[in-house]
């Protein structure tokens, strides 16, 4: 991790650095699993005593913010997981007007990010943005689903940063946060169906061009047009799907 914690100016108390900290995981900078430097480099870059910098990860810790593990580190809490809890998210998983009231509201809030993204993005966030779709075209040749799944989300979660919202970039989180867990298992089965991955790819790179042309309206088109699509695509994998079903059924019938 760079250097993202800067020295403390004034009286360099505890509030200061909980303050500092609470900050970086508010804007995202700071993210659920991130180590934090060791507690003489920390205290070295707010130029805060020892004993002042362990009052405040105490505090932090406390607030459940921060986790720390004997001898291995301080991290940042699992603090995105706690927006569903587990009986909400097994529901989800279950329940199939669930996964279609998600991409539902998927489709209005990443639309609404993508515009915002293509307003506020930096020169800063592009960059990143363009490292990770250079991630997604070296991954798509390869055929690997669960990676181009990943790849996705990583570029979803992107595009919320660029919109610099907290509300919209936790709540965008909060909701890969099912993907990731494999909540919604039928969004890997797109990935089976013919030119799907690289249907997918198209609709990234078109948001992407979007949003580095500083184009809202576009941005938010292309954005709303992709989780169309994956409605789409995700009705006919579960048709496809139920069907192979039915056919190795028959088949065992009358063999």
């Amino acid at each position: 991790m760079g250097e993202i914690f800067s020295r403390i100016e004034h009286s360099r108390t505890a509030d200061e650095a909980v303050q500092q900290i609470e900050a970086l995981i508010l804007e995202g900078i700071l993210r659920v699993g991130d180590r934090l430097p060791g507690e003489r480099d920390l205290a070295r870059q707010f130029d805060v005593s020892r004993p002042i910098l362990r009052d405040a990860l105490k505090d932090l810790e406390a607030r459940g913010l921060l986790t720390t593990t004997p001898g291995g580190g301080t991290y940042v809490a699992d603090v995105i997981g706690q927006v569903f809890a587990r009986p909400v998210t097994d529901l989800f998983a279950t329940h199939r007007k669930a996964a279609s009231d998600y991409l539902e509201y998927r489709r209005e809030i990443e639309g609404i990010a993508a515009d915002f993204a293509a307003r506020r993005a930096t020169p800063d966030d592009l960059a990143l943005l363009d490292r990770i779709v250079e991630r997604m075209q070296e991954v798509h040749p390869s055929g690997d689903m669960e990676a181009e799944a990943a790849i996705d989300v990583e570029f979803h979660q992107a595009i919320g940063e660029c919109a610099h919202n907290i509300m919209l970039m936790h709540t965008l989180r909060s909701c890969y946060r099912l993907l990731s867990e494999g909540v919604l298992q039928n969004r890997i089965l797109v990935f089976n169906l013919p030119n799907a991955s690289a249907a997918l790819l198209e609709q990234h790179l078109a948001i992407h061009k979007a949003v580095r042309s500083g184009d809202p309206a576009a941005a938010r088109h292309a954005a709303m047009d992709h989780i169309t699509y994956l409605e789409q695509a995700m009705a006919e994998a579960e048709r496809t799907g139920d069907w192979q079903r039915v056919a190795r059924l028959r088949l065992r019938q009358r063999s």
